[in-house]
């Protein structure tokens, strides 16, 4: 088909805003339908006995209580934050006044969404549990629906939330505000983005306190309970038991649930953004092509890719079934089933939905009809995907690395430890190539293949962030699959505690197990789509530093009297005329002699000049903002590695991983060692616990990781969002890419290898207790519990951590770029 038959169809088929938007807020309705009836359904099913109920009431409580106390600390801080950007916003009117707004609705529906995750999971424990008496299957299909209801709350509310912004800004406040209120697509697309941060600082919060609770439970119940005494995992005699089963819920779901939240959200909002800014550029449509509504559509596609993977995610669910074989690949199978099915609706919906919204760009259609922006988004998908498949290759037990890996523990603790550390290492490499082969190919299809072409490179990058999008489609199945994993070990944890017959809980380890792999596996997903979401973000950087500098033009304009020229600094002016005002960037590279120079400066900030100076000291040499193109930016703040501010930049970002990494893990220590004693202390002064005699004191474990947990996860929280803010004004905008951009290289690697690493010290511990290398009681046993109680942290509270201080770091940065702009030492001219 020719192209000027497909802009024919374009023309005839134009979506009405109203239509995309109504099917987006449908497809998240549906959502959260589907994860109400998934729950109900969940709920049907038999608790069990009173022991087994008890156990699960005493988890749920305790997980509650926690997460009260966290959301008292974490609402303080975002009251503090709330009030500067409301400053910020309207003292000093370098943010949008909504800013302030969507900051505190982001955090809640991302922290709603842990909730109601966490609240899920700790009535589906003694259910699966009670299911897995009766067969593999059935504790499956509790514990895999339940943690559906996980993955479409996510990724309903998750598309709701942008869905209700969209309406609101784009035809609520003009509805209300008249005409004149009204903003451009380009206002509305960089106002939304800034609404990730709310998102992103809940998630960084939740991960990490939870992280750090779960991890000081589980580490206290380990060392001691099962090195120390030998107690069998889940043990009812162990104090810490009850205060490991609440860190599972409150770390792997509800943690992750706002983690996942953010990424989902940050994903479509960046690539939105980045859609609006590539239709804009010079020579991108065809001639008579409409610019505003190629700007609208591009906006909306990945709203519309988001909704219909909603629906995939949904048929998904429904083909997960398995036996009653208890291997790790019966199980990956049948959990495979469920995302292959999703995938593949997936990649047929982009192609189709891709020509149906996508503005028709010469260069960039296969076959006249198929834009190659669909192809980005399958590319997305697939390197999704071969992430999950190397994760489950290096992380099962039913592969190589993972069993020789265990084989190590023969020989010690360090052994299987130095083995870890190196295969988690050595893990990486594979990612690295297929989130970098990711890029280079969405950036290609998007574009044409035009990677020099100044005009399109925008293309390219939206491209690059619908293949984050893309990664992200199916969340609603993928996310159940790691969801489900910390209630299966919950489940495994009752069955234990209540004496329920040895073959539950052969049956609970398996799904256990094969809970590790998944959620390593997620956590793959977690990271990859985080490094195609950061480099979009990159670049929407950008385009908040583009509204910076027209609010600031637009703000000076108000102040002065008359028309004509007027100096903001020596690198940025104005141009106030009847029709409106319009900021220039002065580029670097002009020539000046020494009297241009002269007369240049002779021009105080703020002060008006006439053409004879416009003309003579700058020579022409300018760039309207608001058609400055990405290089255009970059060439104006001198984005190279010879520039001093660029390189620390760079290196404080690669610093800030290791330091974040290390607070992290210091504060899991800390924390522990709490623990440690505490559990001693119980089995020295009431040695009736270990005889079986006296239960427990299950509830002061319980207190001491949820103090600890609050006081630990402040620090290294405030890192990802005062760390930009403080480069920003210290080295401007160069020095903040610089930071994002060591940030996202040094924080991809090192998150991948710190989930892997763990994820392969955990199943380790598990294939040595299903027989191998001595079993359960073995030097061998002892040294793998060693290893997964090192590996802990690694996996479950530094690792995924990262990728949300990746993405926090990032969407500060948009949100703070007005204030960078204007109020840095560079902007000062000081630096």
């Amino acid at each position: 088909m020719s192209i000027e038959i497909r802009e024919q169809l374009w023309e005839d088929h134009r979506v009405n805003a109203i239509l995309v938007w109504g099917i987006a807020t449908a497809a998240s309705v549906i959502a959260l339908g589907w994860a109400r009836r998934f729950h109900h359904q969940m709920m049907q099913a038999d608790e069990g006995n009173d022991e087994m109920r008890s156990i699960a009431e005493s988890v749920r409580i305790g997980a509650a209580a926690y997460l009260r106390q966290q959301n008292k600390v974490v609402a303080i801080v975002f009251v503090v934050v709330t009030l500067l950007l409301a400053f910020a916003a309207i003292g000093l009117r370098v943010l949008s006044v909504f800013t302030p707004i969507a900051f505190l609705t982001g955090g809640l529906f991302s922290g709603l969404c842990g909730w109601i995750g966490m609240r899920t999971a700790t009535q589906a424990s003694s259910r699966t549990a009670a299911g897995a008496r009766v067969s593999l299957n059935d504790g499956l299909q509790v514990a895999f629906r339940s943690g559906a209801v996980m993955g479409l709350t996510v990724v309903g509310m998750g598309l709701l939330y942008l869905c209700l912004w969209f309406a609101g800004l784009y035809w609520l406040v003009p509805m209300i505000g008249g005409k004149e209120s009204a903003m451009s697509l380009h206002q509305i697309s960089v106002t939304m983005l800034t609404f990730g941060m709310g998102a992103s600082a809940q998630a960084l919060f939740a991960r990490v306190g939870g992280g750090i609770f779960t991890k000081a439970a589980d580490v206290g119940a380990d060392l001691v309970g099962k090195v120390e005494q030998s107690l069998a995992e889940d043990s009812p005699r162990n104090p810490a038991t009850i205060a490991d089963n609440v860190g599972d819920n409150v770390g792997d779901v509800a943690g992750m649930g706002a983690d996942l939240y953010e990424s989902y959200t940050g994903s479509i909002l960046a690539a939105s953004a980045l859609g609006v800014a590539a239709m804009c550029q010079d020579g991108m449509l065809a001639e008579g092509g409409d610019v505003t509504s190629a700007q609208l559509h591009a906006m909306l596609l990945p709203l519309a890719i988001a909704a219909f993977g909603i629906l995939c995610s949904i048929a998904g669910v429904y083909a997960v079934k398995t036996g009653d074989t208890l291997s790790q690949k019966a199980l990956l199978k049948a959990l495979s089933q469920g995302i292959n099915r999703s995938s593949l609706l997936v990649v047929i919906g982009s192609v189709g939905l891709s020509i149906w919204l996508m503005p028709p760009v010469p260069g960039t259609m296969f076959f006249g009809i198929v834009p190659g922006i669909a192809v980005s988004v399958v590319v997305g998908l697939m390197a999704g995907w071969a992430i999950g498949w190397w994760t489950e290759r290096v992380t099962s037990d039913e592969y190589a690395t993972t069993q020789h890996l265990a084989s190590e523990a023969e020989t010690g603790s360090a052994t299987i430890i130095i083995g870890g550390v190196a295969d988690g290492m050595l893990s990486v490499w594979f990612p690295v190539l297929v989130v970098s082969a990711a890029m280079f190919l969405a950036f290609g299809f998007a574009n044409g293949g035009e990677f020099n072409d100044f005009n399109r490179f925008s293309l390219g990058l939206y491209g690059v962030g619908l293949a984050a999008v893309g990664m992200l489609s199916t969340l609603g199945i993928t996310l159940a699959t790691d969801a489900y994993g910390p209630i299966a070990d919950n489940a495994g944890g009752n069955a234990e505690m209540a004496g329920l017959e040895p073959v539950v809980r052969e049956r609970t380890d398996a799904l256990d197990s094969l809970g590790n792999t998944t959620a390593a596996t997620g956590k793959g997903f977690a990271i990859g789509s985080a490094a195609l979401t950061a480099l979009a973000l990159l670049a929407a950087y950008v385009e908040g530093v583009r509204d910076g500098f027209d609010r600031w033009g637009t703000e000076v304009a108000a102040e002065v009297s008359g028309e004509g020229y007027f100096k903001l600094n020596n690198n940025l002016m104005i141009e106030k005329t009847p029709s409106g005002t319009e900021t220039f960037l002065i580029m670097p590279t002009r020539s000046e002699s020494p009297q241009q120079r002269e007369t240049w400066h002779a021009v105080n900030g703020g002060e008006s000049f006439d053409s004879v100076v416009l003309n003579t000291a700058i020579e022409g040499d300018r760039v309207e903002v608001t058609q400055a193109t990405l290089q255009d930016f970059l060439h104006y703040f001198d984005m190279t590695l010879m520039n001093p501010r660029v390189l620390v930049g760079v290196f404080l970002g690669a610093m800030s991983t290791f330091l974040f990494c290390a607070m992290t893990m210091k504060s899991v220590g800390r924390a522990a060692q709490g623990m440690v004693v505490e559990v001693r202390r119980q089995f020295v002064e009431n040695p009736g616990i270990l005889e079986g005699t006296v239960a427990p004191d299950y509830q002061r474990p319980i207190e001491i990781s949820t103090k600890a947990a609050q006081r630990e996860m402040i620090l290294p929280s405030l890192l990802g969002l005062l760390l930009p803010i403080a480069v920003g004004l210290l080295l401007g905008v160069g020095g903040v890419l610089g930071l994002l951009t060591g940030c996202l290289t040094s924080g991809f690697c090192l998150a991948v290898f710190m989930a892997n690493s763990g994820g392969m010290w955990d199943n380790a511990k598990k294939y040595i207790e299903a027989g191998h290398h001595g079993g359960k009681g073995s030097l061998a046993h002892k040294a793998a519990v060693v290893g997964d109680t090192v590996g802990d942290p690694f996996k479950d509270t530094s690792g995924p951590s990262l990728n949300i201080l990746i993405k926090l770091m990032s969407m500060v940065s948009v949100v703070v770029a007005g204030l960078i702009v204007r109020y840095s030492l560079v902007a000062l001219e000081i630096f």
